[in-house]
């Protein structure tokens, strides 16, 4: 479905439900959003948002649009979770695979669980004579410093465009050695938002704006977060200018 999320276009959701895995999850909006979507009757959204579900029937969503979009894979749960398959993976990648060539949609996928993806692409990639496809990127979560590891667990997949999303942000971040060696092309960054979100200091956007430029890197800031307003599109400002700069190309 259309998205209100300033980095892409669309949701696809062949898999609903997650569990917490880092302190950048205990508010996240999707155990939020779960029930409203349960209350109204949403299909896949039966069960309590712990419960991961695969749902096949969306697979074919993609082929159906036809204008080229940005497409968020999974806004409601990880593709990596350990809950799903590997043979699952591969449907939802054989789709992608087929969607970006044919239709010239860019999918965003975006895991908190990097190791799992790399065990899954050493599993599968054979499959995939013509390699990783350009049009798939994907990204992890970095909430503060203890987890920026998981970029180096990311920098083994071949996707030509690798993202880090640093929201929600709690500290401050240096990224500099993964953004000076390549291992990342695009550095998302936002404060949470809604009811306990924790403040984002504007400084710690500025760090990693200034860290994204420095190394030539695509910086986008998301939002600025906060209880009562995210203070997203154009209330997201740093030194009088927004930014929403994407991976050279797209």
């Amino acid at each position: 479905m259309p998205s209100t999320i300033e980095w892409t276009d669309e949701t696809w959701n062949p898999i609903t439900g997650c569990t917490r895995v880092s302190p950048g999850c205990d508010n996240c909006y999707m155990f939020a959003l779960y029930p409203r979507l349960k209350a109204m009757g949403v299909a896949g959204y039966d069960d309590a948002p712990g419960v991961v579900r695969l749902l096949p029937e969306r697979l074919p969503n993609p082929m159906s649009w036809k204008k080229p979009r940005h497409v968020f894979v999974n806004s409601m749960s990880d593709l990596f979770h350990p809950k799903v398959p590997f043979s699952f993976v591969f449907d939802i990648f054989s789709v992608m695979q087929e969607a970006a060539s044919s239709r010239g949609h860019v999918f965003q996928v975006l895991t908190k669980r990097p190791g799992r993806a790399v065990a899954w692409w050493k599993e599968y990639e054979k499959r995939f004579p013509n390699g990783w496809h350009p049009n798939i990127w994907i990204g992890t979560s970095v909430e503060n410093q203890k987890y920026a590891d998981r970029l180096t667990v990311l920098e083994r997949l071949p996707a030509p465009v690798r993202f880090v999303s640093a929201e929600p942000l709690l500290e401050r971040l240096d990224l500099t050695q993964w953004l000076n060696r390549g291992a990342i092309q695009w550095v998302i960054v936002g404060g949470e938002s809604g009811v306990g979100a924790r403040p984002m200091q504007t400084e710690w956007a500025c760090a990693l704006r200034d860290q994204s430029i420095d190394a030539g890197v695509a910086f986008f800031l998301k939002q600025l977060g906060g209880a009562r307003g995210k203070r997203g599109g154009d209330e997201a400002v740093i030194d009088d200018k927004i930014w929403r700069q994407m991976p050279v190309g797209r």
